[in-house]
């Protein structure tokens, strides 16, 4: 236990900072790709106590790494950075990140005994274009034994199935004329985007409970006098695993090229970002982090009391196919408010959710010390 006391203190004298950086982070939201201003002050904490940071890291601008420790294993922590458009932290990503944060700082007294590296890693873009992926295609993930982050909910589960995805920007040219004068000489694109919505809605009764299709329309047109030449959407396309998607993808894609050829108007489909998993979590990791989290007086449940239908995505499924990872999700007690709503994001900022910073850090510190200390690298 001495290891763990030493990361307990080592946490409980950041901790105060951790709640401040994640109201800044509440009231400074910054979406994918733009976190500067968030990366920056994420690395110049972690700077601050004991980490030498990288910044920016990988080829990515709002990326960095910070890291301590010389020799050993690698674990890699993941650290959120990005809101969503709009609705702000509404994922709570201001608490994945200052968890991450603290783990790290956790840690910084026991890696070089404990014969470890830890690498604190700040992953731009999760919610929409997949920086993890980046990630690893640069190397991030490649010399490591071991990866982890928790995510805030209205659960306590250590290992919830997610579910792999696609994004897509559909566009629909056609040709406009006046709406009243000659709207039989134009070609309406917003008339394909709703035929394409109608017929994915059709589409969902062929769907397994564990697909998910949901879009918006991003552009519909500039006036009710003038029909639209051009309309844009957005869409979504979950399945339970990737070969699940390769089935459904294509499906979804000849719902828009039907729209296209009831209606006249010219489809360009272009994937967003990168495509991501579902998620392995590792057994032992899962093990260890229930054990440790229910010794902080958070008992966990696990992944299979679960329906996995009610479930999202996430591009931490991707480094787990690359190596060991656990993905836990920590309840904030936001209900009746749910993730990717405002009401939540605000509920990150109460006792609950501060108590998943400190909880979320100190799991995934005590079990990197479990792992380091029983040698268990050769089992995950």
């Amino acid at each position: 236990m001495a290891a763990k006391d030493t990361a307990t203190r080592a946490f409980g004298s950041v901790e105060h900072e951790l709640r401040d950086i994640s109201r800044w982070m509440y009231e400074h939201p910054e979406t994918a790709f733009e976190e500067h201003e968030t990366s920056a002050r994420l690395a110049e904490f972690l700077g601050a106590n004991g980490f030498e940071v990288e910044r920016p890291a990988y080829g990515l601008e709002t990326a960095f790494a910070a890291r301590v420790g010389t020799s050993g294993p690698e674990v890699v922590i993941c650290c959120e950075l990005d809101a969503l458009p709009e609705i702000g932290h509404a994922c709570g990503h201001n608490i994945i990140a200052t968890a991450a944060a603290g783990a790290g700082v956790a840690l910084v007294p026991v890696a070089q005994d404990l014969g470890i590296r830890v690498t604190v890693l700040g992953t731009p873009a999760e919610e929409m274009y997949g920086g993890k992926i980046d990630l690893i295609n640069a190397g991030a993930f490649a010399d490591a034994a071991a990866s982890m982050m928790i995510h805030p909910s209205n659960d306590d589960v250590v290992d919830k199935l997610f579910l792999a995805i696609a994004h897509i920007e559909v566009q629909f040219h056609g040709k406009a004329s006046h709406a009243a004068f000659k709207p039989q000489v134009g070609v309406n694109a917003l008339d394909a985007a709703v035929q394409a919505y109608v017929n994915v809605s059709m589409l969902r009764q062929a769907m397994y409970p564990t697909d998910k299709v949901h879009g918006v329309i991003t552009y519909g047109g500039g006036a009710p006098n003038v029909i639209p030449e051009f309309t844009s959407m957005a869409w979504y396309v979950r399945a339970l695993t990737p070969e699940r998607l390769d089935v459904l993808y294509p499906k979804v894609i000849a719902c828009f090229d039907a729209a296209a050829l009831a209606t006249g108007c010219r489809l360009e489909v272009k994937e967003i970002g990168h495509p991501y998993t579902d998620i392995v979590p590792n057994p032992v990791m899962s093990d260890l982090y229930a054990a440790n989290t229910e010794a902080l007086g958070r008992p966990m449940l696990r992944g299979t009391d679960f329906d996995p239908a009610e479930t999202g995505s996430t591009d931490m499924g991707n480094v787990s196919y690359e190596v060991p990872s656990i993905h836990p999700m920590l309840s904030i007690h936001a209900e009746p408010a749910v993730n990717h709503q405002r009401e939540f994001a605000a509920h990150t900022l109460t006792p609950h959710g501060e108590a998943a910073i400190r909880d979320g850090a100190l799991g995934m510190a005590w079990t990197i010390i479990d792992l380091a200390e029983g040698d268990r690298w050769g089992e995950l």
